[in-house]
């Protein structure tokens, strides 16, 4: 006769142990970011900050802007 071990409420194992004990694992709380996670979402965002002042301040961003406004000043009917 094999008895297999119980779980106490407190999730501690009693009774004889006779093989690999498989339940429940403890959740693990993973709200927040870690360091390593802010260092790397800062660097993303000062690389795409850097990439839109290079665009918009070049001749691309001048152009998009121009564009940009006479479309919309036509769509009010004032350009």
């Amino acid at each position: 006769m094999t008895t297999r071990p119980t779980r106490s409420i407190h999730g501690t194992v009693t009774g004889p142990v006779t093989g690999p004990v498989t339940g429940p694992r403890p959740q693990r709380d993973e709200r927040g970011i870690t360091t390593a996670e802010y260092a790397v979402g800062t660097a993303a965002g000062a690389g795409l900050a850097g990439l839109l002042f290079t665009l918009l301040t070049g001749g691309l961003g001048e152009s998009l802007l121009n564009t940009l406004f006479e479309h919309v000043l036509g769509l009010l009917g004032i350009g």
